[in-house]
């Protein structure tokens, strides 16, 4: 399986698609999303998980299974708008998007971005994980210099503006931070105009490769519960 890039109508379409919210629109237009959207990001999720299995990166996917839908969930939503304006798939150990840990692909015009990581685990989960950094704290850490001398720091956008309560008697500084974190990911920018290259598929390799570290740390802490 080839990428060979985005064509640089895609995110022509996703700004159209944005203005034209309406069935028919879409419908009309369908074979256009198809061409510029679907059928790429599924060449670059297949042509992803080939280089991974290279590699030994634990993460895979299919066209089928890892792309996420145009169509948005509105049941509960105020904006009721049917379609989204970005595309995105997912990569992790399963090849499904119901996996909360991988390698995650977003593009959208001036937005477009890779993440990897471990977002949002289960409350136990993520209990264990909190633990575990407090146990091997230094270890840690080091994959957290490691990934900052990359450029990649962990998204904090939603951690708690308290340490949690279980871990109220912690004083170390560092692991107060991190024990207010609620996902573990880091996020790698992405030009508009990358997108259209080939060698974007490399971009997302070397991220995720950066990134394993942090989440073998994760499963080693989750997986436990997981199989139980």
């Amino acid at each position: 399986m080839l990428f060979d890039g985005f064509d640089e109508k895609s995110l022509k379409f996703l700004t159209a698609l944005g203005f034209h919210q309406n069935r028919e629109w879409f419908h009309e237009n369908k074979p256009l999303y198809e061409k510029l959207i679907k059928e790429p990001m599924g060449d670059l999720v297949e042509a992803a998980s080939l280089r991974f299995a290279e590699l030994g990166i634990p993460l895979h996917g299919t066209r089928k299974t890892s792309l996420y839908k145009v169509n948005r969930d509105v049941r509960f939503a105020k904006n009721k708008d049917p379609y989204n304006t970005h595309a995105s798939a997912v990569l992790t150990r399963n090849g499904t998007k119901k996996d909360g840990s991988g390698a995650y692909m977003h593009f959208k015009p001036d937005n477009c971005l890779f993440a990897a990581g471990v977002w949002y685990p289960e409350p136990h989960e993520l209990r264990a994980l909190r633990e575990m950094i407090v146990e091997r704290r230094d270890d840690f850490l080091e994959i957290e210099r490691k990934l900052a001398s990359k450029g990649l720091r962990f998204d904090n956008e939603k951690a708690l503006k308290r340490v949690p309560p279980a871990f109220k008697h912690i004083e170390d500084l560092d692991l107060q931070r991190l024990l207010k974190q609620k996902s573990f990911t880091v996020t790698r920018p992405v030009a508009d105009k990358d997108i259209q290259n080939p060698a974007l598929i490399e971009t997302l390799v070397e991220l995720t490769q950066d990134t394993m570290p942090l989440m073998q740390f994760c499963w080693r802490a989750m997986d436990p519960l997981r199989d139980q």
